[in-house]
């Protein structure tokens, strides 16, 4: 057995009989993995667990659905052979800064690497990250190739009108500490608040201040590179990318009434454009559907604008979304460039959003941004010309493309002001 087996340590708790001698401490934000502990979060082996939660986020209630019926061990180990990443990156600087990156695991893949000792000793870890290779067929895409927008190159454009990519699938995992930082709110304030609003789902959050990581049952956040994913910590690089919140209507089902699918299709072609001349592209999709509000709230956001005497109005778009959900948005973006730093990102040339809070929350976790994209106009559905109008009123992004340094730093400026 090795010496880190032994590893024990001083911890404050009003359950201290659940402190075990066999769980490994987290010190977040070390250099070497060894050092920083590995993730343990399974259920199977409590004494070793050093997280509150459980892997797989949201899938989180299914496996128990499983257990429960009688089609899932609960002893389960992964057989994690040749599961390994298709492309190695990292580590980046970014990993180890302090606050970079508190919302996911920069060591959640290769854990056979990172860990092997750990496992080898019969601690049950499992990876929060993944990376694979893919490729894309969309019919946006194909339609920019007929009209020679996109050309076939065999790299990037396949012969098929496919895109080929890497893919980069991310569990959430929160380093509370981090987390609050982030937040400027108090640690013990976020840990009450997570098990208040959570109905006491993890009582751990408010009896074992001595764990620090929750992996939380929500969305994973998934990253498709095309072109080579090392250039993606070269700022020498040209980068393209685009920071997308889920919108299951529009994404997948082509729901008009808003700009989404058309800005995340509009993403993938010029990321391609990119990877074809050298660079590389990047988008980066968040499971954060509804502005986090959620699709029934959503739904019930679309009838209440509707109905209203006079139908639907820009002046009224976001008061009918606080009046059914109590808050305008809840996606709190200062959490998305997390995955940002875990790919390397020093600076974008080319960031296809129009959101001032997406580009603040990048420019102040240490990324600069060259140039923001709006979507071409041809692109706007005819009934999504509300929601463009009602967020160019409430200031939600800055109109057209900005290119010059001046404008870069006239905008930062007054951001920070507003803050």
């Amino acid at each position: 057995m090795t010496d880190h087996k032994k590893a024990s340590h001083v911890v404050l708790t009003s359950h201290s009989n659940q402190v075990y001698k066999d769980s490994i401490p987290i010190n977040w934000g070390e250099k070497n993995p060894m050092k920083r502990g590995p993730i343990i979060a399974t259920i199977s082996e409590k004494e070793n667990r050093n997280a509150i939660g459980s892997h797989s986020g949201s899938y989180t209630v299914y496996r128990a659905l499983s257990i429960a019926s009688g089609e899932f061990p609960k002893d389960h180990v992964p057989d994690l052979e040749n599961t390994e990443v298709t492309n190695k990156f990292g580590p980046y600087d970014s990993w180890f800064k302090k606050g970079r990156i508190v919302s996911m695991d920069p060591w959640g893949a290769n854990i056979n690497e990172y860990f092997g000792d750990y496992l080898k000793d019969g601690y049950n870890i499992h990876p929060t990250i993944a990376v694979t290779q893919a490729r894309l067929h969309i019919p946006e895409i194909k339609e920019a190739i007929d009209k020679g927008r996109l050309k076939i190159d065999g790299e990037i454009v396949t012969e098929a009108k496919d895109i080929k990519v890497t893919k980069v699938a991310i569990e959430p995992v929160w380093f509370l500490p981090g987390m609050a930082e982030r937040l400027k709110i108090d640690e013990g304030e976020l840990r009450k608040i997570l098990f208040q609003e959570t109905g006491g789902m993890f009582p751990e959050l408010v009896t074992r201040p001595d764990l620090k990581v929750l992996l939380p049952p929500i969305g994973s956040t998934t990253a498709y590179v095309f072109g080579d994913i090392t250039k993606l910590s070269n700022p020498k690089v040209e980068l393209t990318c685009r920071v997308h919140d889920e919108c299951n209507g529009s994404d997948v089902f082509g729901s008009d009434i808003c700009t989404c699918r058309p800005y995340l299709t509009h993403g993938i072609e010029e990321a391609a454009k990119t990877a074809q001349q050298g660079g590389v592209g990047l988008i980066v999709y968040y499971r954060k559907e509804g502005r986090s509000l959620g699709e029934v709230t959503k739904f019930l956001v679309y009838n209440a604008r509707k109905r209203q005497e006079g139908g639907d109005s820009a002046s009224t778009y976001f008061h009918r979304t606080e009046c059914v959900a109590g808050v305008q948005d809840a996606r709190f973006q200062e959490f998305m460039p997390d995955v940002l730093n875990y790919l390397g990102v020093q600076k974008i040339h080319n960031l296809l959003s129009m959101s001032d809070m997406k580009y603040n929350a990048i420019v102040s976790n240490g990324i600069e941004v060259v140039n923001r994209v709006s979507i071409p106009d041809d692109l706007i559905p005819d009934d999504a010309q509300v929601e463009m109008e009602a967020k160019k009123a409430a200031g939600y992004f800055t109109e057209g493309e900005v290119k010059d340094e001046d404008n870069l730093n006239r905008i930062k400026g007054r951001d920070l002001e507003e803050e």
